[in-house]
């Protein structure tokens, strides 16, 4: 039980500290409302969502952060929210794990999408570490380019202990290349001349939100829409493992520590990714009901909204303008290097 105190008295600092959660967790959770119900004017204006309630509460935490800085009473809470609901919600993500996913994609389809994950966030951190960015925010925006765009940055953040500006910038540059891509990619797949099979391999391959592959697919057909969400998905699969190598790579030069005097000693692996493989093999054994899974997913989009508003009213807005020039060639870059990277397996696999 020692080895969980340092955490327990994290928690309970909160609450001691400068006052109650109350205020700024209320805050919080009007920011993240505000956001759903922009997401859904977006949705009935548009008949789509081009951007996620998770990149505008990002948005909007950033903006009343602009016009006002919180009071020591408001911090507490928005300290609490821009931490814990994140991890909460990585546990949750467990659920999303499929087996007929892992199965229908086949061996050398899984295998290779992994090797293109990899390659993409190494390139992704070089070519960030070389546009100037520093090492946590160009890891940040490596692994969101070759994952899954926000939700990636908002799983790696507390693993690799990177701050709120860092966060915010990072989500807010890669949702507008994302937005980028999905309008820009059938173009492409045209002047390539590509058959739906090999499209939808490399939308899933490049795309980053689900709902964007099926955006940017469905121009080409069904069996391109089909091809990407499979590809997608199982893209998707491989947040778990990058998250658990990030976090034994990244250890040794930090993470949370102990208090003075305390015999307990942080864990190797942090918790929330102990839970999201424990609960990712729940659901591969067959032991988390069906009819769960969704509820589990839309609780983990609902505390992850609410970390990223926490986040955008903890976040500096000037701090995230100086990345600007910075971010852009970075994001832009990276794409290339992953679309670069999802063409060469594309041809591999002699995909149609």
């Amino acid at each position: 039980m020692t080895r969980f105190a340092p955490r327990r008295a994290a928690i309970l600092a909160c609450f001691h500290r400068e006052g109650t959660l109350a205020p700024g967790i209320a805050l919080c959770l009007l920011v993240t409302g505000a956001a759903f119900a922009l997401a859904e004017v977006e949705r009935v204006v548009t008949g789509r969502a081009w951007l996620e309630a998770l990149v505008l509460a990002i948005v909007c935490g950033t903006a009343v952060r602009g016009r006002w800085t919180p009071a020591p009473t408001w911090r507490p809470g928005i300290a609490f929210c821009a931490k814990y609901p994140l991890e909460a919600a990585i546990l949750l993500l467990g659920a999303s794990v499929s087996e007929t996913v892992i199965r229908a994609a086949g061996p050398a389809l899984l295998v290779g999408i992994a090797c293109v994950v990899a390659m993409a966030i190494v390139l992704g951190f070089g070519i960030g570490r070389l546009c100037g960015l520093p090492a946590r925010m160009a890891l940040l925006v490596a692994c969101g380019n070759a994952i899954c765009g926000n939700s990636a940055i908002a799983a790696v953040a507390p693993v690799i202990d990177a701050d709120e500006d860092e966060i915010a910038a990072s989500i807010a540059f890669t949702a507008l290349f994302g937005v980028v891509v999905v309008l820009g990619l059938p173009l492409l797949g045209l002047v390539l001349g590509m058959g739906g099979v090999a499209y939808g391999a490399l939308a899933g391959l490049t795309v980053y939100a689900v709902p964007q592959v099926m955006a940017a697919a469905a121009p080409m057909g069904v069996v391109a829409v089909q091809m990407g969400m499979l590809v997608k998905l199982a893209r998707v699969l491989m947040l778990g493992p990058v998250c658990l190598v990030l976090s034994l790579l990244t250890r040794p030069g930090g993470g949370e520590r102990p208090a003075a005097g305390s015999m307990g000693r942080p864990p190797l692996v942090p918790w929330f990714l102990l839970g999201f493989l424990a609960l990712a093999a729940c659901r591969l054994l067959g032991l988390v009901p069906v009819g769960a899974v969704v509820p589990l997913g839309e609780g983990a989009t609902g505390l992850t909204v609410l970390s990223m508003a926490a986040l955008g009213l903890s976040a500096d807005p000037r701090m995230v303008m100086e990345a600007g020039g910075r971010m852009v060639a970075t994001v832009a870059l990276s794409l290339l290097a992953l679309a670069g990277s999802a063409l060469a397996l594309i041809g591999m696999l002699h995909l149609a």
